[in-house]
């Protein structure tokens, strides 16, 4: 009888504190988050690629235009984490953070390991001025406050990946408002 009443008061203890670290999360969270991000996705969900017309048509996973340069891992892995959401702290595809994802497409692209958090990854890079972004480059936005708070991988025309906190995985713009506003600086990985 009292091991039951132990393993019950265990049960209901693990069950607090994980409702608790929920919490925590979301209020730490909340530190870092310098809004609810209002921008229209180019991109939000998985994307069924197009069949090709003839075998010298060049078709990326995200339907966007393409040539013969470009990485078709790149756009693959992107494109198979489109829509999944934001969660902050997430690594999986119930919820991803931003750095997560970058660090996750890193990973599996690139075989490199980068280090976990937007900020922290500025020492993962050489700091690049947009004009030079390259398929592949990080691109780091600030929030209100001026620290780097969200980090993205740069696809093409203008184009960048990432988990953002209202559209979860996503294609956007560069030159979107919001974007546009908050861009601090572009990163090739050293």
């Amino acid at each position: 009888m009292l091991l039951a009443a132990m393993l019950t008061g265990c049960q209901s203890l693990r069950q607090f504190m994980a409702r608790d670290l929920e919490d925590e999360d979301f209020i730490i969270g909340q530190l870092y988050v310098d809004e609810m991000v209002r921008e229209t996705p180019v991109i939000a969900k998985p994307v069924e690629p197009k069949p090709r017309k003839n075998p010298t048509d060049c078709n990326n996973a995200l339907g966007l235009k393409c040539n013969d340069s470009d990485n078709a891992a790149l756009y693959e892995a992107v494109n198979s984490w489109l829509g999944v959401p934001y969660k902050y702290g997430g690594t999986d595809r119930n919820g991803i953070d931003c750095s997560a994802f970058v660090g996750t497409i890193y990973r599996t692209v690139y075989n490199i390991t980068l280090h976990r958090t937007a900020n922290d990854m500025l020492r993962d890079v050489k700091l690049i001025a947009k004009s030079q972004l390259r398929e592949g480059d990080l691109v780091f936005f600030t929030n209100s406050k001026g620290k780097v708070s969200h980090v993205g991988i740069y696809l093409k025309d203008g184009l960048f990946a990432h988990s953002s906190t209202s559209n979860g995985v996503s294609v956007s713009r560069l030159d979107d408002t919001y974007w546009n506003k908050h861009f601090y600086k572009g990163g090739r990985v050293k």
